[in-house]
């Protein structure tokens, strides 16, 4: 997010990006998503922009060849020609071109060469002005991940209830720090966090295999059974009920993209796949308080 954005802007395109999320496969105008977060359409594509630092178009064609990646990734029967009606595109050929576009290969060629792997960016900007994916083995040796799993974590399938969060949306690596601050900072004087149950945690809206690091869209959260008044950049977010991949770790900070990965390896080792909601961390302690600060964090999944 831009320096000097009115931060009561943030809830609005909340709306908007939860809009677009949940209507990817249909087309999208600019009179629609203004509508769904209560703008002109004027107004609401210079907001945007600003906000989130790319066209709005830009931003939806990228969700949508971002989300076709994701589920090539994760839905190994799900067709071509299904895949380009689930994300948005009109034809197979559009979807096709639109795709080779970000990832330099075709949607084929992408499902073969990264079954259920992941995928780096290269800082190497293609003449679209989009990082090119370059293919390397992410996961190097299967055991590898499944041993950090059984040394590092209790892995369970938990059917969780319906969790509310307080949000703020944070965009890309960087200053995650200040934004955990900033929603402390408001939920201190509130007695938020004064609650047992209380706990810090992490959405995410978009994936790392997929989306270059300083696009990927968080949302840092407070868990709260109490209720809150939705103002300025706070936002109400809620993580639906269902079954979910729950792995119990005690980990650094350096540790949390390992962990990540092994645990999708196990999902997949397992015969697990993942469902349509986002992947999300609860975190039950502060790490600085640890001594060796370590996170005692639950990394979850949703599972189909």
């Amino acid at each position: 997010m831009e320096e000097g954005v009115n931060k009561n802007y943030m809830n609005r395109v909340n709306l908007a990006l939860k809009f677009i999320d949940e209507n990817l496969d249909v087309k999208l105008s600019l009179e629609a998503i203004a509508k769904a977060a209560h703008y002109s359409p004027f107004h609401f594509h210079r907001i945007f922009k600003a906000i989130i630092g790319e066209s709005l178009n830009d931003y939806i064609t990228r969700r949508r060849v971002e989300k076709a990646a994701m589920l090539l990734i994760t839905r190994k029967g799900i067709s071509i020609s299904e895949l380009s009606l689930k994300c948005g595109f009109n034809s197979n050929s559009a979807f096709t071109r639109g795709f080779k576009k970000f990832y330099s290969v075709s949607p084929t060629e992408f499902r073969r060469l990264s079954p259920g792997k992941f995928s780096k960016i290269s800082k190497e900007e293609s003449k679209i002005g989009q990082d090119d994916l370059i293919f390397e083995k992410y996961i190097c040796n299967i055991n590898n991940h499944l041993n950090w799993i059984k040394m590092n974590a209790n892995v369970k399938i938990e059917e969780i209830k319906e969790l509310t969060f307080a949000s703020i949306t944070h965009i890309g690596v960087n200053g995650m720090e200040n934004t955990f601050e900033r929603l402390m900072s408001w939920a201190r004087p509130k007695g938020l966090m004064k609650s047992p149950n209380a706990k810090m945690g992490r959405v995410f809206h978009d994936s790392f295999k997929t989306t270059a690091p300083e696009k990927v869209r968080m949302s840092v959260c407070l868990l709260t059974e109490s209720s809150f008044e939705v103002k300025g950049e706070i936002n109400k977010m809620t993580i639906e009920k269902g079954r979910h991949i729950v792995g119990r770790f005690e980990i650094s900070p350096n540790d949390f993209e390992k962990s990540w990965s092994s645990l999708f390896v196990w999902m997949n080792d397992n015969g697990y796949e993942k469902a349509e909601g986002n992947p999300f961390e609860i975190y039950h302690n502060d790490f600085r308080e640890h001594p060796e600060n370590k996170f005692i964090v639950d990394l979850c999944i949703p599972i189909s």
